[in-house]
């Protein structure tokens, strides 16, 4: 089934090359079935990258699905037009008073920033608290996973001695538990951050549950055992070439980054690297609309 997504997008266009199922709004109002309204805050730098990157694994499931995206009053974007953001994003204000069946926090380049520090925290703690009653289950992403668990947890991050960059091998925990069903045991995903998180404090909150880990990358995968919040602390949805146009950012800035593990063939930056995760990505978003969202929402808000 497909997604619906306003047609003017920009997304709709790579998505359709991709030959995901992409609806228009006029088309999905002729159906007499119950969608679900996925909202997502896009706190990434190049929005319309992040797009196209979550948009393509919500496109990936047999449900169809309403999309809106949420964009912060108290920060501005630096990388993304005006335009796009008036023309596709509302401000919470306008939301405020709605129920929405999944939402995604994504990552942003603010980490290394205590979360006080952070221009817009205020707001984020608002539309985290807002998510608690608005949504019955929210996906969030490497720093969004950390905010959630900063800030609903209590349980602080720290910063690296070296930035976590790469593609690493990670281990499934609980192989029956709803979110990693029909992954392998061993499987791979990309980080990139600077920070991690209270890995002792995290493993003893009763309200958590860690599902996936890895020896190198420290932990990926944490729900909490009423399912309203699912935490990655990477980045399933990247693109196979998403790490390297980041290092090479990195370097025309003069930010010294090392090659990122486990990601280049033989380790040599002019090869091409594999897209090595991306049916477990599928998995996940697959999963998480299925057993967290579709089968917990209600057919009615009240």
């Amino acid at each position: 089934m497909p997604i619906n997504i306003p047609p003017e997008l920009p997304a709709k266009e790579i998505l359709e090359r991709e030959n995901i199922f992409v609806m228009t709004e006029t088309r999905a109002t002729q159906q007499d079935i119950r969608p679900l309204n996925i909202i997502i805050l896009n706190l990434m730098p190049e929005k319309e990258k992040t797009e196209a990157h979550l948009l393509r694994y919500l496109g990936n499931t047999p449900i169809q699905i309403n999309i809106s995206f949420l964009k912060l009053t108290t920060h501005e974007a630096k990388n993304t037009s005006k335009l796009h953001l008036d023309q596709f994003y509302e401000p919470f204000s306008e939301i405020r008073n709605k129920k929405f069946d999944g939402m995604i926090i994504t990552g942003a380049p603010v980490e290394k920033l205590a979360f006080e520090e952070v221009d817009y925290w205020e707001e984020m703690m608002e539309i985290m608290n807002w998510s608690t009653t608005n949504v019955t289950s929210t996906l969030h992403i490497c720093w969004g996973a950390q905010a959630a668990l900063h800030h609903h947890y209590q349980i602080n991050k720290y910063e690296l001695p070296n930035k976590c960059f790469g593609v690493f091998s990670h281990e499934v925990l609980h192989p029956n538990e709803f979110l990693v069903r029909g992954f392998d045991d061993h499987f791979l995903a990309p980080h990139s951050r600077y920070t991690d998180i209270d890995f002792n404090a995290l493993k003893q909150h009763p309200e958590l549950t860690v599902l996936a880990e890895s020896e190198r990358a420290g932990i990926l995968l944490i729900a909490s055992k009423d399912g309203k919040r699912i935490m990655s602390t990477g980045h399933f949805e990247y693109d196979s070439d998403t790490l390297g146009a980041e290092y090479v950012r990195d370097h025309e800035r003069g930010v010294p980054t090392q090659l990122p593990e486990n990601y280049y063939p033989k380790d040599d930056s002019s090869k091409i690297p594999l897209h090595r995760w991306k049916s477990h990505c599928s998995l996940l978003f697959s999963n998480w609309l299925n057993y967290y969202v579709y089968q917990q929402t209600p057919y009615e808000w009240k």
